[in-house]
């Protein structure tokens, strides 16, 4: 049977990377927005060619083009899904149990990575000093007064899903802050 789920948290909570040990290790498929609307731009399909024209005009991808994305990626099928980086608002979510329902898939647990702000934004910086010091690159936008906009960013938006998850039953929160094989094995333990 394939797991589908969602991974929630603030950026530079670790959904990437968690995401990536789970795509290696159960050969689950990873549907992140960014990458799909990537993808789907330079596909050359009908919905890449309508992603495509919503971009180069500077637009926001609507959330009924998002969930076409992910209709199609549901249709070739899988070992199960990590959504990662969406939904980011309940409406989106709404849109998502939805389209899991139509075709006859389900999310089985919502896993929030938790982390506290200060911890977070401290280990982010330090980590992006020492990339810099290595001349590796590094985002521009991690740097403390970037972290904390996209921080209140979050917590406005995709906050309210912990508590849509919760009233579902499906949420499930692990410590985003301990090391990165804990984490995994705390994931697994939700999956198992």
């Amino acid at each position: 049977m394939s797991v589908n789920i969602i991974l929630l948290g603030p950026p530079g909570a670790g959904k990437g990377t968690q995401a990536a040990r789970l795509v290696e290790a159960r050969g689950m498929v990873q549907l992140s927005t960014g990458d799909m609307l990537r993808e789907a731009q330079a596909s050359g399909t009908e919905m890449g060619k309508i992603v495509a024209d919503v971009m180069a005009k500077g637009q926001l991808v609507t959330d009924e083009i998002v969930i076409g994305l992910i209709r199609e990626k549901l249709a070739q099928g899988g070992s199960g899904f990590i959504f990662d980086g969406f939904p980011r608002t309940l409406a989106q979510a709404d849109a998502l149990a939805a389209l899991m329902e139509e075709t006859g898939q389900s999310i089985h647990a919502a896993v929030e990575l938790q982390v506290n702000d200060e911890i977070l934004v401290d280990r982010i910086v330090g980590r992006a000093e020492q990339a810099r010091a290595a001349g590796q690159p590094v985002r521009a936008d991690d740097n403390a007064e970037s972290l904390k906009t996209r921080l209140m960013a979050y917590y406005k938006q995709t906050s309210p899903l912990i508590g849509y998850y919760h009233a579902k039953g499906l949420l499930r929160g692990v410590d985003g802050l301990a090391d990165i094989d804990a984490v995994a094995g705390q994931i697994a333990a939700i999956l198992d």
